[in-house]
C-alpha cells in the first residue's frame, strides 16, 4: 500500500485544492485523481450509490449555488401521509433515509438523510409521534484541515444509556483521498448536534498519530446500533459497522470486508475524544479479486437483549453490485471475535440477485441494489431477515423475500415471499429497498417500494407489512397516497433516488420513512426533488 505523506499546514495552506469549503465556494480539481473515484468512474457497482451521487458534478454544483429556506414544521396531509423535510429553495433532492425514536419517550423520533443542500445530511425531529417535523442540518468536517467535506449514508439510533441520539454518516472529498465514518450526538431529541469538527471519528484511512494517509482505503456504507440492554455487560456500547475498500492505483478493488468499530464513551461536550476499537467481521483477501468470502456490502448490526452481537451482511462484488449470497456473524464479547465461519442465509436455489452488474431495473435507470435489512425481536428472540430476490424474475420480478432464525441465527428458515399479490403468488412487477423492525411488544412491521400497481413497472409506490404472530402471518398494504416517477427524482444526468428505506416500530407510534417525488419539477426547473415521508401511524 502506497502512504503518502500529509502536512496539515501545507495542506492547510492548499484549502482551495478541497471540495467547497462553503456552499458559495468554488473548488478546483486536483491533478491526482483520488482512488475511490476512479473506481466509481470505471466499475458499475462497488462503492454506494450514496457516495456516487453525493460527489456527481451536479450535485456539487447545486451546493454551491443553493440558498437555503428556514425549517418550518410540514403540515399533515391526505390519508396521514407527511413530508418530513423542509424544502430548499430551489428544491433539492432528499433520498437514503434511517430512522430511530427515543426509548424514553416514543412520541419522540429522528430521521437522517441525504442532503444535497449542505452536502451532509438532513436531520429531521419530530416531538408527537410523526405528525409534524423539524429539519435541521450537519455538514461534517476533516479535522486534519478543518476543511467541510460531503457526508452521506445517514445512519440513526437511540441510547437509553445516554439518553441520545446517535448519527452516523461519512466524510470524503471528491479531490483527495481522505475517508472517515463520523458519529454524531444530541442529548436534545435532536434539536442540536455535535459541530462538524468535532465529530466521533468510527474510521479513518488517515493516521492523526503521523500525517499520512493510506489511498488505498475507502471506508463505505456505515451502519450504527447500540446495546441498550441494562443487564448486558457492554450496556450503553455503540457499535458501527462499515465496508472497507480496498483500492488498487487504476480504481479496481481486490477486497472488500466488513468491519465493525465499538466505543462505549462518546463524550457529549467533545465527541472527537472517543476511542473506537475496530475488529475485522470479514478478514482482509489481498488478491482475492473481489469475488470471494471478502467481498462484502450493506452490513447491518442488531443486538440481542443479552448483549450479543449480530451482523448480516451480502456477499457482493466489489466492482459490481452482483450478490451472491447472504452471511451471519455473531460475536458473544461485545465485537472482539466472531465466529470461526460465518452461517450462510441463503438457501440452495432459493435466491437469485438481479443480473445487472449495475443493479438497474428496467425500464427505469436507477440503481437498486440488495440492500438486505436485520431485525432482532427483543420480545421473542426471532431473527428476521429481508431481501430483494430475483429468483422468480420470470413471473413476478423483483419480489421481496423472508427468512426467519429461532435459534440465535445459526439456522435459517427457507426463503418466503413478503410482497404478495392476490393471488398469493409474489406481487407482479419490481418490489425493492425493504426494511424491517419490530417493537417491543413483539409486532414486525416491514416497508418496501412496489411498482405492481403501475402496469409499465415504472412508477414508485410504498407499502408496509404486519406481523403480529412473530413473522408466521403477514398483512400487506400500501401507504403512500401518491405514486412517483423516478426519472424525476434526481439531477439531469441520470436518476438515483437512495439505496434504501427505514422504519422504526415502538408500542405506541410507528415511523415508516421513505423517499418520495411526487412534488418533484423537474419539468421546470431540470433538477429533480425527491422528500423524505412518514405515514403516520399511532398505535395508542
Amino acid at each position: 500500500m502506497r502512504r503518502a505523506r500529509i502536512v496539515l499546514l501545507a495542506v492547510a495552506a492548499t484549502a482551495g485544492l478541497l471540495l467547497a469549503a462553503s456552499p458559495s465556494v468554488a473548488a478546483p480539481e486536483r491533478s491526482s485523481t483520488p482512488r475511490w473515484l476512479l473506481h466509481t468512474q470505471r466499475f458499475p457497482g462497488g462503492i454506494s450509490g450514496g457516495v456516487r451521487a453525493m460527489a456527481s458534478p451536479e450535485a456539487v454544483a447545486a451546493r454551491a449555488r443553493n440558498l437555503r429556506a428556514a425549517a418550518a414544521p410540514s403540515a399533515v396531509v391526505a390519508l396521514n401521509n407527511v413530508q418530513m423535510n423542509d424544502d430548499s429553495n430551489p428544491p433539492l433532492p432528499q433520498n437514503e433515509t434511517s430512522v430511530a425514536y427515543s426509548l424514553h419517550n416514543p412520541m419522540v423520533a429522528v430521521s437522517g438523510s441525504n442532503d444535497y443542500v449542505g452536502g451532509g445530511v438532513a436531520i429531521m425531529r419530530t416531538s408527537n409521534g410523526g405528525r409534524t417535523w423539524r429539519t435541521t442540518r450537519v455538514t461534517p468536517q476533516f479535522a486534519g484541515t478543518r476543511d467541510f467535506c460531503t457526508g452521506g449514508d445517514p445512519a440513526v439510533a437511540y441510547s437509553r444509556r445516554d439518553r441520545a441520539f446517535y448519527i452516523s454518516q461519512l466524510c470524503f472529498f471528491r479531490a483527495l483521498p481522505f475517508s472517515e465514518i463520523h458519529v454524531f450526538k444530541s442529548v436534545d431529541n435532536g434539536q442540536t448536534w455535535t459541530p462538524g469538527r468535532l465529530a466521533a471519528r468510527a474510521a479513518s484511512n488517515f493516521d492523526y498519530a503521523n500525517g499520512t494517509v493510506d489511498e488505498s482505503l475507502f471506508n463505505d456504507k456505515e451502519f450504527i446500533d447500540i446495546d441498550n440492554n441494562p443487564s448486558s455487560p457492554f450496556y450503553g456500547r455503540v457499535y458501527v459497522t462499515y465496508t472497507k475498500f480496498h483500492i488498487a492505483a487504476d480504481g479496481s478493488s481486490d477486497f472488500c470486508p466488513i468491519q465493525v468499530a465499538s466505543s462505549d464513551d462518546i463524550p457529549t461536550a467533545n465527541p472527537s475524544l472517543a476511542v473506537f476499537q475496530t475488529t475485522p467481521v470479514v478478514p482482509d483477501n489481498p488478491g482475492g479479486g473481489g469475488l470471494g468470502e471478502s467481498a462484502n456490502q450493506h452490513s447491518v448490526p442488531q443486538v440481542e437483549r443479552d448483549g450479543t452481537l449480530d451482523i448480516s451482511y451480502a456477499i457482493e462484488e466489489c466492482n459490481t453490485g452482483i450478490d451472491h449470497g447472504f452471511r451471519f456473524q455473531k460475536s458473544t464479547d461485545g465485537g472482539a471475535s466472531f465466529l470461526a465461519s460465518p452461517v450462510t442465509i441463503d438457501k440452495p436455489g432459493q435466491f437469485l440477485d438481479n443480473p445487472d452488474p449495475a443493479d438497474l431495473l428496467p425500464p427505469t435507470f436507477f440503481r437498486a441494489p440488495n440492500t438486505a435489512s436485520l431485525d432482532y425481536n427483543r420480545s421473542t428472540g426471532t431473527l428476521t431477515f429481508l431481501y430483494q430476490n430475483h429468483v422468480n424474475r420470470a413471473v413476478s420480478g423483483a419480489d421481496i423475500s423472508l427468512q426467519i432464525s429461532r435459534d440465535g441465527g445459526f439456522t435459517w428458515s427457507n426463503t418466503r415471499t413478503l410482497s404478495k399479490g392476490a393471488g398469493g403468488g409474489g406481487a407482479r412487477n419490481d418490489q425493492f429497498f425493504p426494511w424491517v423492525d419490530s417493537n417491543p411488544a413483539g409486532d414486525l412491521y416491514a416497508i418496501w417500494f412496489d411498482r405492481r400497481r403501475d402496469p409499465a413497472n415504472h412508477d414508485i409506490d410504498t407499502w408496509q407489512a404486519v406481523s403480529t404472530d412473530d413473522g408466521r402471518s403477514w398483512r400487506t398494504f400500501r401507504i403512500s397516497t401518491r405514486a412517483w416517477n423516478p426519472d424525476e427524482g434526481f439531477f439531469a444526468s441520470g436518476a438515483f433516488i437512495g439505496d434504501y428505506n427505514g422504519i422504526a416500530a415502538s408500542n405506541r407510534v410507528v415511523y415508516p420513512v421513505w423517499t418520495d417525488g411526487r412534488d418533484s419539477n423537474f419539468g421546470q426547473n431540470g433538477v429533480g426533488e425527491t422528500d423524505i415521508f412518514t405515514n403516520v401511524e399511532l398505535l395508542q
